[in-house]
């Protein structure tokens, strides 16, 4: 029995998920300490290894899936437009930062501010930390999720088949996730405190809402 319930828990976590959660990112390069883009923030999902920089990349995994960690306020995020095309993000709140949609990779300590947000009325919080969530979702970020799919088993991290042999031909052609322009990455390294708790905007709902001027006619000569 226990055999089965690893194999189940295997098939819906990606070997790389663990190793890149307990990851430190934003560490000088050792190998290319007098370069000036030297901080390892990049992670490669082929190799499953420690974190390094825009030269590693360049020079060690040319031909590799790789995404690319940003930083919020200390913490670490990815941009969703990179992990959605190789992990099943569905149940993890995102933000939105400089125009940016991310997620975090793992718990965050919850505010002090926040911390009696549960008796305040607060019908979103997070199943695993129990961080108070601006929309409904079930996690704070991927570790939550990482924690409730081994828990539970009624998630998993894993693609559909499409996805999944869109995620094989990147592979085989070592095409990289798209990145962010330079003004904007670092702008998202330095977001605010404020910026980190906004939640994803709600496109068709707020769409739905909207009406049109009603217009008025010019009144009648006398």
């Amino acid at each position: 029995m226990n055999l089965m319930l690893r194999f189940q828990e295997e098939t819906k976590v990606p070997p790389w998920i663990e190793s890149l959660l307990s990851t430190a990112f934003f560490t000088i390069c050792p190998r290319h300490r007098d370069t000036p883009r030297n901080e390892c923030n990049m992670y490669c999902l082929d190799c499953m290894n420690d974190a390094f920089c825009f030269y590693c990349r360049s020079s060690r995994h040319k031909d590799h899936l790789v995404i690319q960690i940003r930083r919020s306020s200390y913490h670490d995020v990815v941009r969703v437009a990179e992990i959605q095309k190789v992990l099943d993000i569905s149940g993890v709140q995102t933000y939105v930062i400089n125009s940016a949609r991310v997620l975090f990779l793992n718990e965050r300590p919850q505010p002090k501010s926040s911390s009696s947000s549960s008796s305040k009325g607060v019908s979103h919080l997070c199943e695993i930390c129990s961080r108070s969530l601006l929309d409904p979702f079930r996690f704070c970020s991927l570790g939550c999720k990482l924690v409730g799919t081994r828990k539970n088993g009624d998630t998993s991290f894993l693609l559909s088949n499409k996805d999944e042999e869109e995620v094989t031909i990147r592979r085989r052609e070592g095409i990289a996730p798209s990145r962010l322009p330079s003004k904007e990455e670092e702008e998202l390294r330095e977001g605010s405190p404020q910026e980190m708790y906004r939640g994803t905007p709600n496109t068709a709902h707020s769409n739905s809402r909207r009406r049109k001027g009603i217009p008025h006619r010019a009144p009648f000569g006398s």
